[in-house]
């Protein structure tokens, strides 16, 4: 079974992997992170373990029984009881429920754990399972917007019914 684990140190070359078996995929329908991106991975790794020290940013990887990454679901700019929610999941782990799930996670987490009380998330038009994914997870359509020049859909999800408990917090295998 995946597990949601917080960024650290040693999942470096996994995280690199999955970013580099992946780019293409991802870049049908989120704007490509640039040539520059993977030549300064180790760089960068560090730094955003840097941000997720400070308490700016909570970066999480869903990993598989092998230790691989299958997803990255981050938190970022935490200010304000509020953050923006990113993700993005392997190809071969696509349509299994494992980004509702990871995702329903992630906003009990960021509720419980972060003290937030919203998240926001966008994904471009062309992105219908990412929309998918946010519907299920109790977000909304607030607004349009533009991701690396490409329209796209603004999104926010309160999470006070996380803090009262209301909510089911079982993921759904289907989902």
């Amino acid at each position: 079974m995946p597990e949601l684990q917080l960024l650290r140190p040693d999942h470096a070359p996994a995280l690199l992997a999955f970013e580099r078996e992946n780019r293409a995929y991802f870049a049908a329908t989120v704007p490509d992170r640039g040539d520059d991106y993977f030549a300064r991975f180790d760089e960068r790794h560090r730094a955003l373990l840097a941000e997720q020290e400070a308490g700016v940013c909570r970066f999480h990887l869903l990993v598989g029984a092998e230790g691989e990454v299958l997803g990255r679901f981050n938190l970022m700019d935490l200010a304000d009881g509020g953050a923006d929610l990113g993700y993005r999941v392997a190809r071969r782990a696509a349509g299994r429920g494992l980004a509702t799930g990871a995702v329903r996670e992630l906003c009990r987490l960021a509720a419980d754990r972060y003290g937030l009380s919203v998240l926001r998330a966008a994904t471009t038009l062309d992105n219908a399972a990412s929309q998918t994914v946010l519907t299920r997870t109790g977000f909304t359509v607030v607004g349009e917007t533009r991701l690396g020049g490409r329209p796209g859909l603004s999104y926010l999800r309160g999470l006070g019914d996380l803090a009262t408990g209301t909510e089911d917090h079982r993921p759904s295998p289907g989902a």
